[in-house]
């Protein structure tokens, strides 16, 4: 059997790796800005206040995926659905999106010191946490009324359209974060002192800044999304609406229960620490897990692309070889960035460096904490590669499944051993979780929606990056020159392995 014949078409092949590109180089470029964002960020709030900014923003997270409803799978399901037309599938799931997000803001607003009263921690006062509530509300529902324009970008081929707004989105909120927090002060230190005072008094803590920064990018990004916006009609066929809340409500909660996998240790840590450690050990874990974020951007991607594609090309004759092919690359790239990442350690720690009274640099203590991290990111990769075959069959239950035992196993972990030890526990049980959910996704997959995946060579690949890595990190403590030689090792043996589709690839 051909490489060809295995992924059908040239046409097809480039279709896909052209979308998947531009979404990658696009999310690179945005990911790599906000990432720049965390040595400022380290350095100039003071200690422990980058603890706050990503628990608040782990919240976030939990209620994003509640906004959205789970209608952006449930979009892309039902326009490749030949019974539905595509109009009726943007009206609909847009117009659920839009009526969650204004139940939300009318639930919540009014009830706003409540809501900041249960969600503190830390020493950050009751004041502090009531305006960051009413940004982040803000926050969630501009950014709601996004997901659906977005999607259908996506939906109508338009990659570039798609990554440039977000990309702008990025280049907005870093863009105001540098005025907030570097030119803005920069500005009142050489003016009268009544200015200094007056700042104070509009703005006294300057992580209010990163919200404030936030709110301007997401209202710009809706108002450039404005010409997809203005396609909605209130025009919603009662039968094609609740078939379509019928298929999504599954994938919220999948996708819910994947959110709190992926933000739950963050928001536990801040509740089950003492109150005199808490800021600073969430903001610990959390600077150390920005380094991770490399292998995110390649998964959130490969995401961009793949999830369109996989429902665009699933009546094709051969879809299943199609999406075994698109596995194997896919296992190949996460574990040479898995290598890669850790073996660089000794260069990436310096994006997190901050040092306290003390003069120690406080963030480098949980660099431990990013190899299983790592680990947990090329698992959660590989079951949203996995996860195809449930969306496809209508089969969304199973998502709910994989996904609630996930976070089940993610919360009462946490638990259990946070107050023992701490953001390394939460690390470890990400591991747990996201491997957990790959292992039920394969099984279950391969009962109900057999696809040929290459299961001893993929096995192969992900052993021998753990084995690198422990390598890597452990035995040789992160040396740079052996890490990297190692990760040298692994790319030339990939290349010799794959040498022959490689050819066939550069022939295309």
């Amino acid at each position: 059997m051909t490489l060809i014949y295995k992924f059908e078409s040239l046409s097809t092949a480039k279709k896909f790796a052209g979308q998947t590109a531009i979404y990658g180089l696009s999310t690179i470029l945005s990911r790599t800005l906000t990432f720049l964002l965390t040595p400022l960020y380290v350095s100039i709030l003071p200690t422990g206040r980058f603890g706050i900014f990503t628990y608040m923003f782990s919240y976030a997270s939990v209620f994003n995926a509640v906004l959205s409803f789970g209608m952006e799978t449930t979009f892309f399901r039902y326009l490749n659905r030949e019974d539905i037309n595509k109009k009726e599938a943007y009206n609909n799931s847009f117009g659920a999106v839009i009526l969650v997000s204004l139940v939300f803001f009318v639930c919540t607003m009014p009830f706003l010191h409540a809501v900041a009263g249960l969600i503190q921690i830390g020493k950050t006062s009751y004041v502090d946490f009531i305006k960051f509530t009413r940004y982040v509300i803000i926050i969630l529902v501009l950014d709601a009324w996004c997901v659906i324009p977005y999607a259908k970008l996506r939906a109508d081929g338009k990659p570039g359209k798609f990554s440039l707004i977000k990309f702008l989105n990025i280049v907005i909120f870093v863009g105001f974060n540098l005025i907030f927090l570097v030119g803005f002060p920069l500005w009142i230190s050489n003016q009268w002192a009544g200015w200094q005072a007056i700042s104070k008094l509009i703005v006294p803590n300057k992580i209010e800044y990163i919200f404030i920064s936030n709110v301007i990018a997401s209202a710009i990004t809706l108002l450039l999304l404005l010409p997809q916006v203005l396609q909605l009609r209130a025009r919603f066929n009662l039968p094609v609406f609740k078939s379509m809340l019928m298929y999504s409500w599954p994938v919220l909660i999948a996708n819910l229960s994947f959110i709190v996998n992926e933000n739950f240790d963050k928001i536990i840590l801040g509740k089950l620490l003492p109150a005199n450690i808490s800021e600073l050990q969430v903001g610990i874990y959390g600077a150390c897990a920005k380094i991770a974020i490399f292998l995110s951007i390649f998964i959130n991607a490969f995401r961009l692309g793949a999830e369109p594609f996989f429902f665009s090309h699933a009546k094709n004759k051969n879809s299943g070889q199609t999406y075994a092919r698109i596995m194997d690359y896919f296992v190949i790239i996460v574990s040479l960035i898995f290598v890669a990442l850790v073996a660089n350690i000794e260069i990436l720690k310096y994006f997190v460096r901050a040092k306290d009274p003390g003069q120690r640099i406080i963030y480098w203590s949980g660099l431990q904490c990013i190899p299983p991290l790592l680990f947990g990111y090329v698992s959660l990769g590989i079951y949203m590669n996995l996860s195809v075959w449930y969306k496809l069959s209508d089969q969304t239950k199973y998502g709910l499944y994989i996904s609630g035992i996930g976070a089940i196993i993610t919360i009462i972990l946490n638990v259990i051993f946070i107050p023992k030890y701490s953001y390394m526990a939460s690390a470890y049980i990400s591991l747990i979780a996201y491997a957990s959910m790959m292992i039920m996704s394969y099984i279950w997959g391969q009962k109900n929606y057999p696809i040929p995946y290459n299961l001893k060579k993929n096995l192969a690949y992900i052993i021998s990056s753990l084995l690198l890595v422990y390598l890597s990190f452990y035995v040789f403590n992160r040396n740079l020159f052996i890490g990297n030689g190692l990760l040298l090792a692994f790319c030339l043996a990939a290349i010799y392995f794959e040498w022959k589709n490689l050819k066939a690839i550069f022939k295309f």
